[in-house]
């Protein structure tokens, strides 16, 4: 008779299970098409205001030089540049709302990846962002191999230290260190630390949401989404990804990856 009701009690928790299965993966395949038809749907009005709003200023600036310089024009002409600014802002923010849904659907093609290899390969592809300036490089040389998905990682690692290399723009001597640090059991991890302009501590739990921005517009460039495609790469493998800084003292990123990533991380 206990035998028969465990049984039961199983074939149900079971069923349970499977049920929490599928609404979960009806939920994210719902929230997969939402944010792909807003990034496809949002592109067209943004196309029209780009493209009338230089029509207008074409038709403003071909009226007589006298009329152009008058302050009703010149102030129309500044609203027309606040409103260019802001639609290829949404746009980068839709481009960005993409990158997260390639990152979370993309198939999880795991393999041993020497993080040394990736992250000179992530420098190559920042080449752009160094050029002119004194950046110090330490790269530590018991970094672990990961368990990871290529491309994925490549992104992860493109992001940090993209925003290393951002936000110690201001300083006169930027230093960008990667390191291999302790951790538990079944897991390696690294840090990327650098001694930019770091930021609010009281405000770091917001740091790895979408569209947040820690820094004023006008400071540095960007729109908030980096960070987040940053998580959901760790959150895809498995691993956990943290951040600490100081005013004006440096950003240290903390990832702490599994040796082995279960499958189970594949949704």
């Amino acid at each position: 008779m206990d035998e028969e009701r465990d049984r039961r009690t199983m074939e149900g928790l079971r069923a349970e299970l499977a049920r929490s299965q599928r609404q979960v993966a009806d939920m994210a395949a719902a929230q997969e098409e939402f944010l792909r038809a807003v990034s496809h749907d949002l592109r067209a009005p943004l196309r029209h205001m780009t493209s009338y709003g230089t029509l207008v200023r074409e038709v403003l600036c071909d009226l007589p030089p006298e009329v152009v310089q008058g302050a009703e024009v010149q102030e129309a002409l500044g609203f027309l540049a606040t409103m260019d600014q802001s639609a290829r802002r949404m746009g980068l923010m839709i481009d960005g709302l993409q990158a997260l849904v390639r990152a979370t659907r993309a198939p999880l093609r795991l393999q041993p990846v020497p993080l040394a290899d990736a992250i000179a390969q992530a420098r190559i592809t920042l080449d752009a962002a160094e050029a002119g300036r004194a950046v110090e490089w330490r790269i530590g040389a018991d970094l672990p191999t990961l368990q990871a998905d290529p491309t994925l990682l490549q992104k992860l690692l493109v992001q940090l230290l993209g925003n290393a290399l951002k936000f110690t723009r201001p300083v006169a001597q930027a230093c960008i260190t990667v390191s291999a640090d302790a951790a538990p059991a079944g897991e390696v991890a690294f840090t990327v630390q650098d001694n930019g302009v770091g930021f609010d501590p009281a405000r770091a739990g917001s740091l790895f949401g979408v569209f947040q921005r820690l820094h004023r517009e006008t400071e540095f460039e960007g729109v908030g989404t980096g960070l987040a495609l940053c998580r959901a790469i760790a959150q895809r493998h498995g691993a956990q990804i943290s951040a600490t800084a100081v005013p004006g003292a440096g950003c240290t990123v903390r990832v702490q990856w599994p040796v082995s990533p279960a499958a189970a991380n594949e949704i």
